[in-house]
């Protein structure tokens, strides 16, 4: 490529990208506002998607070591001892409700109606929590919701208005030539582009996180699932004895 090619490839570029500017800024109020407000919808979306990576990326990476230090073979009271009375992590804290239910009655005589008040307050602990849980790291994607439902209706409305510029100057100048039109075109354009930004990110990230959402709840049931199964195994081996 020759010198004078690259430099005119080069001031096209720049051109192009000074041209988004020059369509802002000479865009009508409304339309300025529908962009303004498509940026920084795209904006907020972006920082939910990091947040919720992160959160993700975290949670299941905690889960994962708790389950390796299940499977070393310590007993699960022993685990418990260790985590305290509060624990963050989610499943951390479903063990140590189980683990707690049966501490505060093994040592006592029991009937089997006390047993099933005892299985059924820990079920309903467990459920608790695990809703607990889910609905913390769900918290955000009903904003990324709005965002993919929304962002292309404003867009549109910023369309519709510049159509109507772009009219209301064929109207006053009774011209229908290409320059006479073509700014607010352009206009309307831009904002059903920046719309389509926003919104297909927020889109695509929100059915994303919906299905991680759903396995990491489906992960804490089935561990609360194998907790019922050892807290009701120990209480009927103490009814039995």
């Amino acid at each position: 490529m020759s010198v004078s090619s690259a430099a005119s490839s080069a001031s096209g570029n720049a051109s192009s990208a000074l041209d988004f500017i020059d369509l802002f800024m000479h865009a009508d109020i409304v339309v300025k506002i529908i962009m303004v407000g498509l940026a920084l919808a795209s904006l907020w979306s972006w920082a939910i998607i990091i947040q919720k990576v992160m959160a993700f990326g975290r949670a299941n990476k905690e889960a994962d070591a708790f389950e390796g230090a299940l499977n070393s073979g310590r007993a699960l009271d022993d685990i418990a001892a260790t985590l305290g009375t509060q624990p963050k992590e989610p499943l951390q804290k479903l063990l140590v409700i189980v683990t707690s239910s049966w501490r505060d009655y093994k040592g006592k005589t029991m009937s089997a109606t006390q047993g099933d008040l005892l299985i059924a307050q820990a079920d309903r602990e467990l459920n608790h929590v695990i809703a607990n849980e889910a609905d913390a790291i769900e918290d955000g994607l009903s904003i990324l919701a709005v965002i993919a439902t929304a962002s292309p209706f404003v867009g549109l409305f910023g369309t519709v208005w510049g159509i109507m510029n772009a009219f209301s100057a064929i109207a006053s100048q009774g011209d229908t030539n290409l320059t006479t039109v073509a700014p607010a075109i352009s206009e309307a354009l831009f904002a059903t582009a920046m719309g389509l930004f926003a919104a297909i990110p927020a889109y695509i990230a929100f059915n994303l996180f919906n299905a991680k959402v759903a396995r990491f709840s489906s992960r804490m049931e089935g561990f609360a699932d194998e907790l019922m199964v050892s807290l009701t195994r120990r209480l009927g081996d103490k009814l039995g004895s």
